[in-house]
């Protein structure tokens, strides 16, 4: 992908592009050489209190919070336009990771280095295909494309709804169409030239071996861990997140550090603001962010620093 303009934004060249620039940026210098032994507690020591040993990437980062607890609760995702309400496990999430990252390899061809473009708002399925692009050693180019700058990708993956727009143009880029309808629903309409994913996704397997993660993943990892901790972050915290991954606070905030903090998610979309403080007790929510008409009492909200 094209180098950063920033110095230090080039650290996350080959993994992510342009999103965390700003947040890289405000960091104190030696903290992306810092070791996450996993043996803190959260807001003194390390982000992670779920395992043992450095982690370079972030499928051994999914995979210490599987070992950790599987059966718990990692990600509940709630759309209040259709009334959805998903959740699944660690073990699940795993377990799509998987199927999600042998279908960009085994179908699409991706390898280590290549460029995967997601335009989707925030969603269970977003989650799982960024952490199954990371997996197969992909770098993510998240959002609205900007030609000027953007490598152009090897696949991208977008709504149905967007099919019929210059998002799903590519230089002979495999499109991939989501429909984000409850239960993980097939698209509604026949999409000649696309992929669909639901339809995709049932003929791989549940088990993926990553490769080597690229160097630079490695400090995607210490960035997350290093939000974590300035966060407080802990195994016990439920972060609700209404943010698009193509912002700090989302890919932050919303996934890569309560992973590495050993959290759970409770990601929503199209909040109906009159549940939130319902949907906040109901779902032992202890920290926000992104967009919403209010931070409750007692209720943490995660902001990520600008330049």
């Amino acid at each position: 992908m094209t180098p950063s303009t920033s110095p230090l934004g080039r650290l996350l060249d080959g993994v992510v592009s342009r999103v965390l620039d700003a947040p890289l940026a405000v960091m104190p210098p030696d903290a992306l050489s810092h070791t996450d032994t996993g043996t803190g507690t959260g807001t003194t020591g390390p982000a992670n209190t779920t395992g043992t040993g450095a982690v370079d990437g972030l499928a051994a980062l999914l995979a210490r919070r599987l070992r950790a607890d599987p059966a718990r609760p990692l990600l509940t995702f709630y759309d209040d336009a259709t009334g959805e309400r998903t959740e699944l496990s660690a073990t699940t999430v795993d377990n799509w990771v998987a199927k999600t990252a042998n279908l960009l390899v085994d179908t699409l061809g991706i390898g280590p280095g290549d460029t995967i473009r997601i335009v989707l708002p925030p969603h269970w399925q977003t989650a799982v295909i960024l952490l199954a692009a990371w997996s197969s050693g992909a770098c993510v180019s998240i959002g609205r494309p900007e030609p000027a700058t953007d490598t152009p990708p090897v696949a991208i993956f977008i709504r149905e709804n967007d099919l019929d727009t210059p998002l799903a143009t590519g230089d002979e880029a495999d499109v991939v169409a989501l429909s984000l309808r409850p239960m993980g629903g097939r698209l509604l309409r026949p999409a000649p030239g696309a992929l669909d994913f639901a339809a995709e996704i049932l003929a791989h397997g549940d088990r993926f071996t990553p490769p080597g993660p690229p160097a630079n993943q490695r400090a995607l990892v210490r960035m997350a861990s290093y939000y974590a901790r300035a966060w407080g972050l802990a195994e016990r915290d439920r972060v609700l997140t209404t943010a698009g991954y193509e912002t700090p606070e989302g890919l932050l905030a919303g996934l890569l550090s309560p992973l590495a903090a050993g959290a759970s998610l409770v990601v929503c979309r199209n909040l109906d603001d009159a549940l939130l403080e319902r949907r906040i007790t109901t779902e032992r929510v202890t920290a926000v962010c992104g967009p919403m008409p209010s931070t409750p009492t007692g209720i943490r909200r995660l902001s990520v620093p600008s330049r």
